[in-house]
């Protein structure tokens, strides 16, 4: 299972866990199964179908906000909330 790496805004959802597991074949896969476990994550993550501006997403080390992107059984996803500054 992929290991998910969450938030800290969101997780109150996850009982305080900061990693999850999850399966999936693509990032799609990953955050549907999530949010099963967990209901409302993809809620605070995704909306209107794509990564919420101010959080990005990376697997295994590429950032990728795209659902369709693969995912393996050793992979590392992080969504990350964006830092902004000047």
């Amino acid at each position: 299972m992929a290991t998910v790496w969450i938030p800290p805004l969101v997780q109150g959802l996850t009982g305080g866990r900061q990693v999850v597991e999850a399966p999936g074949a693509t990032l799609r896969d990953v955050i549907d199964n999530l949010d099963a476990e967990y209901p409302g994550l993809k809620g605070r993550l995704f909306e209107h179908g794509r990564v919420r501006p101010g959080i990005s997403v990376t697997v295994d080390g590429v950032v990728s906000n795209k659902r369709n992107r693969s995912v393996r059984e050793d992979s590392e996803i992080h969504f990350v909330p964006a830092i902004s500054g000047g």
